[in-house]
């Protein structure tokens, strides 16, 4: 649950996703249609053309401080860099086929109202963003009705038959777990998701709860609470933003949120990264993370230790660290 619920809490990420026009939507069992040629939405994105997958490493992700306070901790980026790739994408991508194939139910979920959501960031990653941006690895074709994937040699509609297919679509094609989250009151709500690889919390129990509701469990969350309710009411399309979180494995979370024009829904996405400890330390860092990891119970929120389980692991991980 710790990743989820803490990550939507925290950060707040804007990614660039305008478009100054869309086909109009039909219900999810309607014929599907080619779409138009999106030549100024694509004009945002910068194509890596002779981008190799193959050869692409992990990024390094070293977040560690001495002293854990709870906050937004983000940064701004490029509308470009809202999905990353590396040597990974085949291995993971066939991983997630075979999730979506056996715990459905639970990594894939969504709600009426999250529906045009769906279509959106549909049309988005498949007719506008993934081709453009790494033409080496996926393209469309001719007619703009059909999303090929060049390393899975798979093929999917740009229309899709309904949600569900859009949904299990797009979680065999990104690696990000993906959150959609709608306008409700004076806060947003959790309509649709997939979610292949979750961290001790089930994806399915968090459908339709509002942003308070998801943070229940959290130490510390009314300190930022209120503060992260505004944010969201003041996303605006146009500046990208992320937060990246660490926890011992190291497992590391490169994270964003993103709100899309037509129905104003919010994308949370992470995609996670795992990290050997015995690769940090032999780069050198073991005191730098054993120092990050003592300082969990050091900051603002020392409740968060016994909420990471460090009591059964942190000494003994430091000990190890510093040796």
């Amino acid at each position: 649950m710790q990743v989820f619920i803490l990550a939507v809490g925290i950060l707040v990420a804007i990614c660039l996703i305008y478009a100054k026009s869309f086909l109009s939507r039909r219900k999810q069992t309607a014929p599907a249609q080619s779409l138009p040629c999106p030549d100024e939405k694509l004009a945002s994105i910068e194509p890596l053309e002779s981008f190799d997958w193959r050869t692409k490493k992990p990024p390094q992700f070293r977040g560690f401080k001495p002293k854990y306070n709870i906050s937004m901790g983000i940064r701004r980026d490029t509308p470009s860099e809202l999905l990353s790739i590396d040597h990974d994408y085949l291995d993971r991508v066939n991983q997630r086929r075979e999730i979506l194939k056996q715990h459905q139910d639970t990594v894939c979920g969504f709600l009426p109202e999250g529906e045009q959501a769906v279509l959106e960031i549909y049309d988005y990653f498949l007719a506008q963003y993934l081709p453009v941006r790494y033409p080496t690895m996926f393209n469309l074709s001719q007619d703009r009705t059909t999303f090929n994937n060049l390393v899975t040699n798979r093929s999917f509609p740009t229309n899709p038959q309904d949600i569900r297919s859009a949904l299990l679509n797009l979680g065999e094609i990104v690696e990000e777990e993906l959150f959609l989250l709608m306008p409700d009151s004076d806060s947003y709500r959790l309509v649709a998701y997939v979610c292949c690889f979750p961290s001790s919390f089930d994806p399915a129990e968090k459908l339709g709860l509002l942003l308070k509701d998801i943070h229940k469990p959290v130490p510390g969350y009314e300190k930022i609470g209120p503060s992260m309710e505004r944010f969201f009411a003041k996303l605006q399309v146009g500046s990208p933003i992320k937060r990246q979180n660490w926890s011992t494995f190291l497992r590391s979370e490169l994270q964003t949120l993103t709100r899309f024009p037509n129905t104003q829904a919010i994308l949370f996405s992470f995609k996670t990264y795992m990290y050997k400890v015995t690769d940090v330390k032999a780069q050198g860092q073991g005191p730098e993370f054993a120092e990050a990891i003592e300082g969990i119970r050091k900051g603002n929120v020392p409740e968060m230790w016994d909420y990471k389980g460090a009591p059964r692991w942190g000494e003994t991980v430091c000990r190890y660290l510093r040796s």
